[in-house]
């Protein structure tokens, strides 16, 4: 475990960032690696990311991920995937509104352990 996972309170962030190091080493997918490095920053460096920014930059039934929180302003008109921390309760209801998927970083890692065709937003 690193420095500043230690010192996290989170129990849930410090099992995950073990979870994301240990899946980039099994499975050899640097994505993990690169993710657990971004949870293992300070808090106020994590990703919040409107849904007008996923809207803009994803293609329909692509996977999303964004290392942080998803935050409900704007409007999404595609049918995707996305993965992350956290979800305002606005963006989950426009997340099932457009039948995209809210699935936390755990559940992508278990369902998709290489992290192909993963698309990272922050």
């Amino acid at each position: 475990m690193t420095k500043t996972a230690e010192k996290k309170s989170n129990p849930r962030l410090t099992a995950l960032i073990v979870t994301l190091k240990d899946a980039s080493r099994v499975n050899e997918a640097k994505i993990w690696r690169e993710i657990a490095r971004r949870l293992d920053a300070p808090r106020k460096n994590y990703a919040e990311v409107n849904l007008s920014k996923i809207d803009r930059y994803a293609q329909e039934g692509e996977t999303i991920l964004v290392p942080g929180k998803v935050l409900g302003s704007g409007a999404l008109t595609l049918p995707v995937k996305i993965a992350a921390l956290d979800f305002s309760e606005a963006a989950v209801s426009k997340i099932t509104g457009a039948n995209g998927t809210c699935m936390t970083i755990e559940d992508l890692v278990r369902d998709n352990p290489t992290g192909s065709r993963v698309r990272i937003l922050r």
